[in-house]
This record gives C-alpha cells, sequence and structure tokens, in this order.
C-alpha cells in the first residue's frame, strides 16, 4: 500500500504539501539494512524535501515537543498521589457495595505530606518529584475503559483497545514533522516489548515515516544503541561509495518501476541511516556527562542508573529537535508485595524523574516540554493477597509539567477510597485531546483518510481540558 491509495485532509494547515513531501514513504521497507531506521527519512543530497519537515501547527502552540514518562503496569496512586485519609482510617473493614464487595480496604502504609507553596500532597516515596510540586499538574480523576494489561496499554497509546490504530507519538509527528533530520522525530527509550507491543509506537496506516523507533536500553553508560547502526566491516569512505552504488542501482529501479515513490523511499532511508552514525551515538553515550548530570540523575546509583539514563537520553533527544520521546519503567503490577514492591519500583524512577526536571528547567526547555507521566489504570483501594492492589480502571492519576499547564495544580478527584472518579473526570480521549492541543494540534482536524473515511486519534470522542492550562 502507498501514500497514493489516501488523501490528506484540506483542513490540516501545512507550508509545504504533505502529500508530496511522504509519496513512496510506507513502502519498500524490506530493502533497509539497517533494522529499525526507516522511520525517520530524510532530505537526499538532490531530492524532494524532507518528508518529516517542520509544519505549522492549527494554532499557536504551548508546547514544541513531548516527553511521555510510561510506568507500565499500572502504579498505585493511593501510594504516590491521591492521598485517601478515610481509606487510612478504613483500614480493614469490608467493602459494603460494588462487585468488590466484602473485600478488605487497605489505606496506603506510607506517609504523605505537603509540598511547595501550592501545598500538593505526595507519599514519601517520591519526595524528589514532591519537590517540582509547583510545576505539575495533577489529574486525579483519570478513568479508562477496560482494566487489562494490553487492552489499557493500547488504549492509552492509540486511543482504541479493539482496533490497530495510529499512536499518539505517530499522531503527533504526522501533523507537526520534526525539528532535527537526523534523528528518528519518534523515539521510545527501552519500550516494553509485552502488552500490545509494536503497536504502542506504531504508525498503522499513517505513513511509516512515523512510526517510532525503539531504543533499547543496556546495562552500562554506553550499550545503549540501535541495532546495525555501523556495519562491522566498512570504514566511512567505504560506506559511503557503497551506498553511492546502491543508489544507483535503486535510481535505475526507480526509472523502471511501476510505483517509483516506492523505491524514492527507500533511497531517503539509507542517507538518513548514514547520517545517524554521526549524531545518535553521542545522544546515547551517558559515560561523557559530567559529574553534576550524573549525580542530578542518579547515573552512578544502582537503584536509579538505568531510569536515569533513560530519562538523560530523553533530554538530550528533546534538547536535539526529537518531536515525541518516550521513555519506559515497567514492574508496576504489584498485585502482592506492595509495601516492598512500591518502594523497589519507586526509588528508581523518583530521583531521575526529578534530574529530568531540574534539568529541562535549568536550560530554559520546561517551559515549551510538556512531560507527561502515568500508567495505563491504577490499583484498587481494597487489598489483593493481603498486602496488594488489583488493577482500578475508574479512577487513577497523571500528571504533566511544562509545556504551557499550571503548576501546583489540581485538577479532578476520586471518591473518599479512591475508588472512581467522581469529580473533574478525565478520559483517555480526553487526555489526549488536551496534549495535541498543548501542541497547536485541534484534534477533531488532525485527520487522516484511510478505507473510506476520516480517522483522528480520539475517533468521535475528546474534550480539551483547558482549566489545566497556564
Amino acid at each position: 500500500m502507498s501514500v497514493n491509495d489516501h488523501g490528506f485532509c484540506s483542513n490540516r494547515i501545512t507550508t509545504v504539501s504533505r502529500r508530496e513531501m511522504l509519496k513512496g514513504v510506507s513502502c519498500g521497507f524490506g530493502m533497509l539494512a539497517f533494522s529499525g531506521i526507516a522511520q525517520a527519512m530524510a532530505v537526499r543530497h538532490s531530492g524532494p524535501p524532507n518528508p518529516l519537515a517542520p509544519l505549522n501547527p492549527h494554532f499557536a502552540p504551548r508546547a514544541k515537543r513531548v516527553i511521555f514518562l510510561c510506568m507500565s503496569g499500572g502504579p498505585s496512586h493511593l501510594d504516590m498521589f491521591d492521598h485517601k485519609p478515610k481509606l487510612v482510617a478504613d483500614d480493614g473493614k469490608s467493602l459494603s457495595r460494588g462487585r468488590r464487595r466484602g473485600s478488605k480496604l487497605m489505606g496506603s502504609p506510607f506517609k504523605f505530606s505537603p509540598y511547595g507553596e501550592s501545598g500538593m500532597e505526595f507519599s514519601e516515596l517520591v519526595p524528589n518529584i514532591g519537590s517540582h510540586a509547583d510545576r505539575i499538574t495533577m489529574l486525579k480523576g483519570m478513568h479508562t475503559d477496560i482494566p487489562a494489561h494490553a487492552q489499557a496499554q493500547v488504549q492509552m497509546h492509540t486511543g482504541s483497545f479493539q482496533f490497530v490504530r495510529p499512536s499518539l507519538g505517530a499522531w503527533t509527528l504526522y501533523g507537526l514533522g520534526t525539528e532535527n533530520e537526523n534523528l528518528p522525530g519518534f523515539v521510545t527509550i527501552g519500550p516494553d516489548r509485552g502488552n500490545g507491543g509494536a503497536q504502542k509506537y506504531g504508525s498503522a496506516f499513517l505513513p511509516a515515516v512515523t512510526q517510532g523507533t525503539p531504543i533499547p536500553v543496556g546495562n552500562s553508560d554506553r550499550a545503549s544503541t540501535v541495532e546495525n547502526l555501523k556495519p562491522p566491516r566498512l570504514s566511512r569512505t567505504g560506506q559511503r561509495e557503497q551506498i553511492d552504488f546502491i543508489q544507483k542501482l535503486n535510481q535505475d529501479a526507480q526509472r523502471r518501476s511501476g510505483d517509483p515513490d516506492g523505491v524514492d523511499g527507500v533511497i531517503q532511508s539509507y542517507e538518513l541511516a548514514f547520517r545517524m552514525q554521526d549524531t545518535l551515538p553521542e545522544v546515547l553515550d551517558t559515560g561523557n556527562a559530567d559529574p553534576k548530570i550524573r549525580e542530578l540523575y542518579g547515573l552512578d546509583d544502582e537503584p536509579t542508573a538505568r531510569f536515569g539514563r533513560q530519562c538523560l537520553m530523553a533530554r538530550r533527544m528533546a534538547e536535539a529537535g526529537v518531536r515525541f520521546i518516550e521513555v519506559t519503567a515497567g514492574g508496576w503490577d504489584h498485585h502482592r508485595n506492595l509495601r516492598e514492591s512500591m518502594v523497589k519500583s519507586c526509588t528508581a524512577i523518583d530521583k531521575p524523574i526529578a534530574g529530568l526536571l531540574t534539568d529541562l528547567a535549568q536550560r530554559g526547555m520546561l517551559e515549551d516540554t510538556l512531560v507527561l507521566y502515568g500508567g495505563e489504570f491504577g490499583r484498587t483501594p481494597d487489598a489483593q493477597n493481603r498486602d496488594g492492589r488489583d488493577h482500578n480502571a475508574k479512577g487513577f492519576t497523571m500528571w504533566m509539567a511544562g509545556g504551557g499547564v499550571k503548576g501546583g495544580f489540581e485538577y479532578g478527584a476520586t471518591d473518599e477510597y479512591g475508588a472512581e472518579a467522581v469529580d473533574g473526570q478525565v478520559h483517555i480521549h480526553d487526555w489526549h485531546a488536551t496534549i495535541l492541543h498543548l501542541m497547536g494540534l485541534d484534534h477533531e482536524r488532525l485527520t487522516y483518510n484511510y478505507a473510506g473515511r476520516d480517522f483522528r486519534l480520539t475517533d468521535v470522542h475528546g474534550n480539551v481540558v483547558d482549566k489545566i492550562f497556564s
């Protein structure tokens, strides 16, 4: 299937016809010798415009880029961000209503304290994140449709738990393009391979150029890389000669082909893969960070080193002009051993996330970088296996920072036990609409015509939560 099969919606505001730039981009990736790179095709030496050249948004954006801190597994809002004194007071009592009637309530074993001028409460598990309270908007009325990991993860990323749809990052890249032609416009650092897998950063029916590049995280500063980025047996000069020869063959095939645009997509992908060799290794090499940065992100402490490296890579990519960066921390599915497991999980991410916010702010980047935090759902207020919590899609917490949102602000609420959103409810569709709006995109206008109708990230749903805007 080529891009010629689809039409671009006329109400998208562009400076150059995206249709012309993307001809052939979704074709022919089997010929690419560099794994995971085709999604960021760039300008040839004398070829057509960059297919991901920056585009004008629908209106003035509040944010230029997104860093999504994805907590895979469903972190417990009740033990981190949503303090429920009534739940603590009724610890051990049986629920008297609902699907979980008869189960025992479990108050959080962790102490909550107010932070910042706003007095926003955070638990003792996340004191470093709490120190940024006055930069954070807390969404406490979040809810989604399915309390199952795979479906909820896919819906959080694509808007649908039933069908294969483009991811949030792909839609953002499609609408805005990217500012660095030597790096992918959408990357996912240390992605969770389960619970929907590549669908979570896929492009579905959008041009393949918009899909995310997965970057696995190694166990040391210099271990993270994209596979097959550099051929082991060729010098730089040898690579250039080989690519030039292959490109001549491709150009000849293009002239004779019934689908010349598809071959053109392959030609562009080789050129980007060649250029990425100069840029990507330096971004991923956290071993070159100075001592103050290493301390800020916790790179030299075993509990925080891995996620700290991911967060530092994310900041570097944001600074280099990458449009959408996702950073994943897994292991939040705490059905048992919650007291021990929550300490371990929160210790791993608390200092690195706070370090990221501090670093962005010190560089003057936080004001136009939208930082998102959250998982696919929350946890129940009643105990499971005596010391754990089950899945809860009816009420949970996510937060945002920077990128035009209010600081020290709470929006929405769950009931007195934290079981269900009862005020300021924000569905995943609303969350998506709000993110796109902050990036200068109208979620109702950002559409793609496929299979006879226009599709959008929010389908026929979604309301922008403008009360959180600064």
